[in-house]
């Protein structure tokens, strides 16, 4: 009886490389979490917004820091990344699109897509 080799019983990340397509569909799930605690945030604006002018001076204060600033723009990004992704997914729903090389081809044009809007919606918000 010959000695087995000592090889893993199934793939995994450090032997395996994802696709992009994967990488983009848990993205994808990523950012839906992200956004919904995104939307936890947008309600406290909204609540302090009604609340009168002293709740909305505190939570303004929080919300023009630096690090607040930059998670705002992440949600930006995640918000524009899955419209991107559901407008992917409404293309497959068609029928269309199953195609290996089509496959990656969307997922790059809807990573540069979601780019290219938050971009456009950061120079858009700076120009106030």
């Amino acid at each position: 009886m010959s000695a087995q080799p000592q090889r893993p019983l199934s793939p995994h990340l450090q032997v395996y490389k994802l696709p992009l397509t994967g990488i983009i569909s848990i993205t994808h799930r990523i950012t839906g979490v992200l956004l919904s605690f995104g939307l936890l945030y947008v309600v406290c604006l909204l609540s302090a917004l009604a609340s009168g002018p002293e709740a909305y001076a505190a939570v303004q204060s929080f919300a023009s820091s630096w690090w607040m600033r930059m998670l705002t723009w992440g949600f930006i990004y995640a918000l524009f990344f899955h419209l991107c992704h559901g407008v992917r997914h409404l293309i497959w729903d068609a029928g269309q699109g199953f195609e290996l090389e089509t496959l990656n081809r969307y997922a790059l044009i809807e990573l540069g897509v979601s780019v290219l809007l938050t971009l456009i919606s950061l120079i858009l918000l700076s120009l106030d």
